[in-house]
């Protein structure tokens, strides 16, 4: 099967599966060993439901920690369908969690994140609050990845923020994590965001709303491409009444 007429195939059956966003990127600039030997790796979105992420205003919401599960259940399952494609089709394939098992508790890092796979891929970049940022889904998605070495033809990598001059992440950030400076590939998280203040409010925001994942979501909702995405979610849905 041709390049592209294999990647449209994956789509088509990944998209049917549930997700919003498929694409492929050219990894081998990556460590050999963290991407298994694979040169291509897939990254996968599925949205989060505009409703709950617009009732984000403070932190947290019990009904946003039960989103979180679900498209996490989601992206798994998804993961398992694009290995069983490709395993299908003759190619190797290596199916990465939507919540890593890995995390490095001293510095709150995983070897290969999911949002890299997804820059290269050319699905967004990374925003001052170390999110993925997409045109479409803003950054109110979850993400999942797969390496492979199907012959795949592969996006134009993004490696610089769009972002701009915006500073709605930082300016709601409750814990003061993201210093306000544009990502590029290569650059150290340190140098705009402080995973560890992060992590430390969200973890006080969920536990006071009995969550036990570390959860805060302010960025998220805030950010002015999730918004759009928002915005024109409920135009539709008031178009349909």
């Amino acid at each position: 099967m041709p390049p592209e007429e294999l990647l449209n195939a994956l789509r088509t059956h990944l998209l049917g599966a549930g997700a919003y966003l498929v694409s492929a990127g050219d990894i081998r600039m990556l460590p050999t060993e963290v991407r298994h030997d694979l040169p291509v790796g897939i990254s996968i979105a599925v949205a989060l439901t505009p409703a709950i992420i617009a009732d984000i205003t403070a932190g947290p919401t019990p009904v946003y920690a039960q989103e979180y599960e679900r498209a996490n259940r989601v992206l798994d399952g998804l993961g398992q369908a694009c290995v069983a494609f490709l395993a299908a089709r003759g190619y190797r394939a290596v199916a990465q969690q939507a919540v890593s098992y890995q995390l490095d508790r001293a510095t709150l890092s995983t070897q290969l994140p999911h949002k890299t796979i997804a820059t290269r891929a050319g699905l967004g970049w990374i925003g001052k609050c170390a999110l993925l940022v997409t045109e479409t889904y803003g950054s109110a998605i979850r993400l999942t990845s797969v390496l492979t070495d199907a012959n795949l033809p592969t996006a134009a990598p993004i490696d610089a923020s769009r972002c701009g001059d915006c500073t709605a992440c930082v300016d709601v950030c409750p814990g003061h994590a993201p210093t306000g400076q544009l990502w590029q590939a290569g650059l150290e998280r340190a140098d705009y965001y402080d995973a560890f203040a992060c992590a430390r409010t969200a973890k006080g925001l969920a536990s006071a709303q009995g969550i036990t994942h570390i959860l805060c979501g302010m960025c998220m909702a805030n950010c002015p491409w999730t918004k759009r995405y928002l915005a024109k979610h409920a135009a539709v849905s008031a178009d349909a009444c």
